[in-house]
């Protein structure tokens, strides 16, 4: 078992940290929320009043951040604290070019760096059921298998230091593109006098079947959009799609429209809801705004 420093314990890394604290590792956790360091307590973990504090002597420094700023500003912090020798591993969202920067920076303080992106959402974080696509070296991404067996169900090695980036920003252009579907046949049936939830069970169980269908085609039905995960993350996730794609020289038309449908679901003031609100805009530009309460 791996003492382990924890930074970032959100709506996803509260879980996460929790599971590992339940697999025998000694988990270390730091939050700006005094509320979140407490939960992880309570499942067994050790609280920290600072990053310096987290990471001290730690084997495992883990970070599940929001954004690139954030994730720059607190490995800063590791740098400065963590050991020599010990494994990074950065479960946020991020560019890729921040990925190879932590991976080139670290390298130089002696660190091992792994960048391990997750997709599942909150529930996948809850049921320790996360698919991992992790971006760095062999010898590194053996040596965090317990650590990926402990919060996931499906962990690869996809390629060097920002490929896990790479190959998250491409499952996002997939869910959204797949929930902006979903939610426009979801609106083509109710106008047409179908019966949508006997449709979706149809349709979920033939080709057109996807997880999205799987998990979330009652919720959208019953147009309650509490957030797994929430559109203003999905808007930021698609501008890290629209960089790698024009970083690489490669056209996304579909990636395109799925981004503006986000941007138009956060214009309307849906920000704070789950990614399936996609469906409110589906509604909106087709003048269909009475079928049901968005939950937020």
């Amino acid at each position: 078992m791996s003492t382990i420093g924890f930074i970032g314990l959100g709506i996803m890394g509260g879980p996460m940290a929790g599971h590992l604290a339940a697999a025998g590792h000694e988990v270390t956790g730091y939050n700006r929320s005094a509320a979140a360091v407490e939960k992880l307590v309570a499942a067994g973990g050790i609280a920290a009043g600072s990053v310096a504090e987290a990471v001290d002597g730690k084997d495992i420094v883990i970070t599940m951040l929001p954004q690139d700023e954030q994730v720059v500003e607190v490995f800063t912090e590791i740098l400065r604290h963590a050991k020599p020798g010990a494994l990074y591993i950065d479960f946020s969202s991020i560019t890729p070019k921040t990925a190879e920067w932590t991976a080139a920076e670290g390298a130089k303080a002696g660190l091992r760096v792994l960048d391990a992106p997750v997709s599942g959402g909150e529930p996948g974080a809850v049921n320790a059921a996360l698919s991992i696509m992790v971006g760095g070296a062999e010898a590194d991404f053996e040596a965090a298998k317990p650590v990926f067996a402990a919060v996931g169900k499906t962990y690869e090695l996809v390629g060097p230091n920002g490929s896990g980036q790479v190959v998250k920003a491409a499952n996002q252009l997939i869910v959204g593109g797949t929930y902006a579907l979903v939610a426009e046949a979801i609106v083509l049936m109710e106008s047409l006098g179908a019966d949508a939830a006997k449709g979706l069970d149809v349709l979920a169980g033939g080709l057109a079947g996807s997880k999205i269908l799987e998990l979330k085609r009652k919720s959208m039905l019953e147009r309650d959009f509490r957030p797994g995960f929430r559109i203003d993350l999905h808007h930021k996730d698609m501008g890290i799609v629209g960089q790698a794609a024009r970083d690489a020289g490669v056209a996304i038309p579909m990636g395109a429209l799925t981004a503006q449908l986000i941007a138009a679901a956060r214009a309307m003031g849906h920000g704070s809801l789950d990614h399936s609100a996609l469906l409110l805009v589906a509604e909106a530009l087709s003048g269909k705004t009475d079928s049901g309460e968005a939950t937020a």
